[in-house]
Parts: structure tokens; sequence; C-alpha cells
């Protein structure tokens, strides 16, 4: 069996620049090229789009991941694919991937199977720089920061309250906790610092919310950097820095247009962490997409609890986007795992783990039928070993939701595995909605976290000491208090326990950080263990990453 690599580096990659015009009718002047398969849309074109109706918008979750796999991306790709196959006009929105998680220990993020865009290792690696502007933007904010206390502090910044961070787009623990400014005078004062990765930077966050550069960049301005000693805020404003990051991030802010294996196009442009942001692709890619297509087909990150949950508030509400379906995807094999039963048992039929560890699907679907107001289907990336048995389980149970399970084989056999898929969500598309979110703007920012906690991971009380109720209260107090929360959790589970598998009820969201994004306009709540800065993993998926004397990858995944 080819692994998802060496399929991608087998296709007949077609040249962007005509394949856009063929499909999407956009002349090459619109475009810059970045080779002969990557291409940035112009921001020109894409403000002359304004006024066509918009398509329907289709998000692709997930049940809580495990090492047994889900295939997010895998189904979003394929269900692209499926629509094109069965003659809708349908365009694909993801995130990059970041080199933390490549090199560490998921592996690459463009799909799999036969339902992959490519050009997988451009995608994987540096793509087209984006990455590299966000964290130039970001670390250029933390040198002029420094460097106005070095040259007299007119500001009057506490050194002690500096909340911006460096940050890097690789796993690196031992960057958590740093000192800056030691070796004398001429190097600055030295103070405590730590780098957060790429993904999860405000500016990350901004890039991916903000409409144009206009909104960009006062966007940018707004960020708190810092407080005096009688904590009065410092914005990136007051230094005079939202002109010069706005200018490193101008060209990287054009999304990204490639091909899937099947030469359909997908825009891929921005990549928050789920777990730890908001876990979405570019509002600005979104709605460039849905200016071009009947259907577009994004994912947000990890599972419905998670990214599906940050999409509805935080994306959809700040950018007024409305999805018409949703798409929950999830296998046998991680169900089983759900269920109890370790990776290496679940290749084998057990309808005892099975239905065990369908209490996880169903928890997601109640959350996304009840609390997000949104119908929604079951896709199965099948795999070999799934057994008819255990479909028919999985079907029955859910049955009683009145959700459809659908089978689909696009890891396998592409679009034509997905059309199955494709023809269900179309139909779902066509039917009733009542888009809601969990929370209203209004609602205290201690009761937006209970409603998170209580309504969609099932806890049963929020932990929080008096120092983070007073930092709530001082938010609310600056006029933030009508902002979304955004929860940085452990993705595994619906507790921050990530060895609770399954649908825990009962358990405590311990809030152990708070901090402000006023730039981006949310909340961050720190929740558990998660770190904002990830490790590497005993062996990461470096050790398998190898280019040869042709220069030709292996490894990526």
């Amino acid at each position: 069996m080819k692994s998802d690599i060496e399929i991608a580096q087998a296709a007949t990659i077609q040249p962007i620049i005509p394949l856009i015009k063929s499909q999407i009718g956009i002349d090459a002047k619109e475009l810059n090229p970045y080779g002969h398969f990557k291409a940035k849309l112009s921001l020109d074109y894409i403000n002359s789009l304004q006024g066509k109706p918009d398509g329907k918008l289709i998000l692709v979750t997930a049940i809580s991941p495990t090492p047994a796999g889900e295939g997010k991306t895998t189904t979003t790709v394929g269900l692209g694919d499926g629509l094109n196959q069965i003659g809708k006009k349908a365009l694909i929105c993801l995130r990059e991937p970041s080199l933390g998680p490549v090199f560490g220990m998921k592996g690459g993020a463009t799909g799999g199977g036969m339902a992959q865009v490519i050009p997988m290792e451009d995608i994987n690696l540096h793509f087209t720089g984006d990455f590299n502007a966000i964290a130039l933007a970001n670390n250029l904010l933390a040198a002029l920061i420094d460097n106005h206390i070095f040259h007299g502090n007119a500001l009057n910044f506490d050194v002690r309250r500096i909340t911006w961070k460096r940050v890097v787009d690789m796993n690196d623990r031992a960057l958590r906790k740093i000192t800056v400014g030691l070796g004398g005078p001429g190097n600055g004062y030295p103070r405590e610092d730590g780098f957060d990765i790429v993904v999860a930077s405000e500016v990350m966050a901004i890039f991916c919310l903000a409409n144009n550069l206009k909104d960009l960049k006062e966007k940018l301005g707004r960020i708190v950097v810092g407080y005096t000693s009688d904590q009065q805020a410092i914005l990136a404003s007051d230094l005079n820095a939202q002109g010069a990051m706005a200018t490193l991030l101008k060209e990287a802010f054009s999304p990204n247009i490639v091909q899937t294996l099947e030469g359909n196009i997908a825009l891929i442009h921005g990549g928050p962490f789920a777990n730890i942001a908001h876990g979405c692709n570019s509002v600005i890619a979104t709605k460039t997409a849905l200016k071009l297509a009947d259907y577009v087909v994004t994912e947000a990150g990890f599972g419905a609890d998670l990214g599906a949950e940050k999409f509805i508030d935080i994306k959809c509400r700040k950018s007024g986007l409305v999805p018409s379906a949703v798409v929950l995807v999830a296998t046998i094999r991680a169900l089983k795992y759900h269920g109890g039963i370790e990776v290496k048992e679940t290749g084998k039929e057990n309808l005892d783990a099975l239905k065990k560890g369908l209490v996880n699907l169903e928890k997601h679907i109640t959350n996304i039928r009840d609390h997000y107001g949104l119908p929604c289907v079951v896709a199965i990336n099948l795999r070999q070993e799934d057994t008819l048995a255990e479909i028919e389980l999985l079907k029955s149970t859910t049955a009683q939701y009145g959700v459809e399970v659908i089978p689909a084989k696009h890891w396998a056999e592409g679009g034509k595995g997905a059309t199955d898929l494709a023809r269900a969500v179309v139909k779902l598309c066509d039917g009733p909605s009542q888009f809601k979110f969990v929370y209203e703007s209004n609602t205290p920012l201690i009761e937006k976290i209970k409603a998170v906690a209580l309504k969609i991971y099932g806890a049963s009380e929020v932990s929080v000491d008096t120092k983070m109720m007073e930092k709530l209260s001082s938010y609310e107090a600056a006029g933030y208090g009508h902002y979304p929360i955004c929860i940085a959790k452990n993705q595994y589970s619906f507790s921050t326990d990530p060895t609770l598998r399954g649908a825990p009820q009962g358990h405590v969201l311990n809030i152990r950080e708070v901090r402000l994004s006023a730039g981006a306009e949310f909340i961050v709540v720190v929740c558990g263990d998660i770190m904002t800065m990830p490790g590497l993993p005993k062996i990461p998926a470096a050790n398998s990453i190898d280019v040869d004397d042709q220069g030709k990858i292996s490894g990526l995944f």
C-alpha cells in the first residue's frame, strides 16, 4: 500500500493558473503565482466580488480525536471532490499546516489516500511563507517593545507586566519560559519572557479574522502588549507598530490557491490550532470561496466541542457566516477506542466496544443539533477492516437522532467514493436550519465559560480562583466583556483529562489562566495542563522525514 506522500508524488498535477481560469474564471492578471502549482489571489479581485451572492457553507468537524485517527481533512477534500463529481460547483477551504505537528506527533496535514490537496510537500512545509510572515510581524512587535524600554520607556512599561510573547512555528518546550536582555546594559533590561507557537499567536488569530487590510491594521493596533505599574493598558498602536506589522503581512493576507488530486480548486489560508486557538481558516478565504462557488466545504480543527464551537461562537459571530450543514466525521476504529479498547485492538470487530464508544458520537451530535442548531450527517471514513455488523450498529444507534450515517470511501476512491455523502449534504443544505450561538455576546464572561463547559463539554462546574475572577472582572470593566471566549483545552476528551474517553459527565473545568486578545477580540481561557507552546514527543515525526540526493522528500505522512 502506498503512503500518502507516495500517492501525492505520483499524481499528475496541473499548472495552477490555467486550472483556475478554466474552473472559476479568474484571469492570470488577478493571480500571483508561486511557481507552477501555487498561486495567491489578489485582494483587488476579492474586493470586486462584493455584491455577488454567496454559496452554501458546509462545516466538516469530527468526534474527539484518538490515536486511531478520524480523517477530517481527508473527508473535507473527499466531499469537495464528491460534490464536483455529482455536478455541483464546489470549492474547499482549509487551514495551512503548522510545522509543529508536521515535525512533531501528527505528521502532514493535507488529507490522505486519494483525497488530498497538492503539492503535498510544499503545503506541509514552507508553502507560500505565510507563517513566516506572521511570526515576523509578531516578533517585530516584541522587538519594538524591548527597544522602546531600552531607549527610555516613555510609555512607562512595567517590565513585570509585559504580556506580549515571541513565537516560532515549531514545538520547542525549552522556550516556554526564558529570560531576555542578559549580557549588560547594551542588551536592554533583563526580564522574563517566553515563546508560543505561531498558530497560537494573536497575530495568527487577527490574520484569520480580519476582513480586509484596513481591518487587519486596525486589529493589530488594538493588541494589548503590556501594562504600566498602575495597570494602564499599552497598545501596539502606542508603539506605532501596526503599520509595519501589516506591511509584513500584506502578501501573506492574500489567500492561497492549490488543487486536489482530482484537479479541483482549494483555498488554503491561515492556520490556528483549535485546542489552543480558534481553529479555523481565514475569514477572507472562506468569504471569497462563497462568492466563487455554489458549495464551499471547510473544516474546523479537532472535535465538534473545540473547533466547531469556536467556528460558531468566534468566526461566525464576527464574520456573519452561517453554515447550512455540518458533516461529523468518525471512524469505527476511533469509536471503539472511545469504547475503552487499545489502538492495537481497534482493527478487530468488537460490537461491545463500538456500542460503548458511540456515546462520544452521540454527544457531538447533540451539541451540533441542540446547541448549534444545525442539521448534520455522520460520515464514516471507511476502512478495509470495518464490518457490516459494525456499520449497521452505528446506523441503528444514530437513527434515533434523525441523523443519517453515510459510509464513505473517499480515502480509497477519491471523489467517487464520497458521492453518496455529497448528495446527502446537498439535501441537508436545502432543508431548514435554526443556527444559534452557545451564548449571547452580552453574557458575563464567567457565564460564557460555564455555558460552553456545561452545555458542550458535559461538565458539572467550572473551577476558577479569585485571581482569575478578578482578571475577568477587569476585562469587563475595561470594555471587553462582550468578547467571545476561546477555550484552550486538551483535544482528546470532553474533559481536561485526556485519558477520559467517550463522553464523561460531571467533571470540573479548571481554569488555569485567562488572557486578553484585544486585537483578535476574544478572551483566551487556558484550562488544565494545555500548553500554548507544545513539546515534541519521544519519537518525533522529524525522525522519519528525509530528502534523497535527487531532492525527493519522504516521510511527511
